[in-house]
């Protein structure tokens, strides 16, 4: 089991640094929505695994996962900024945890939406990077606005 969570864990930090290299998220998508799973380790106050929504760093892994239950989706390509401001904010308004490169057997790595960001955050910032955003003023002022919210 540790060996499991050492794995996750590793496949999660490349999902970091992959979307922060390129810029780019993959999600897989139908007619009715995107690919989504249960929580396996947060649960809502009714005893409920909380609904995940997976998200992939590389279009091969993402295409992996297209069989059983997500067999009919597509890949959806999403920018970092969109993935950020929209889905990452939007899912922790909504209640919602991101999962990171999940394999053809569900498992993946399980986070918040906001610890997410800050995650993706530190990385861009450690490859000196700026991305450009729409809803902030920079990715500095979105960091500041996740602390307060998460201090709050």
């Amino acid at each position: 089991m540790l060996q499991d969570q050492i794995t996750l864990k590793a496949r999660h930090r490349n999902f970091v640094k992959k979307i922060s290299e390129k810029e780019i998220v993959y999600a897989l998508k139908n007619n009715e929505g995107y690919a989504t799973s249960s929580s396996n380790e947060v649960e809502d106050e009714e005893g409920n695994p909380i609904e995940i929504i997976c998200f992939w760093s590389d279009i091969s892994i993402a295409k992996s996962c297209r069989e059983n239950e997500w067999n009919e989706y597509e890949i959806s390509e999403l920018s970092l900024s969109e993935f950020l401001e929209n889905w990452c904010v939007g899912m922790n308004n909504d209640g919602l945890i991101i999962g990171t490169n999940f394999d053809k057997n569900l498992f993946g790595y399980e986070i918040e939406p906001l610890d997410l960001i800050l995650e993706i955050i530190s990385e861009l910032n450690l490859l000196n990077k700026q991305i450009i955003l729409n809803k902030f003023d920079g990715i500095q002022d979105l960091e500041f606005q996740i602390k307060n919210i998460l201090e709050n």
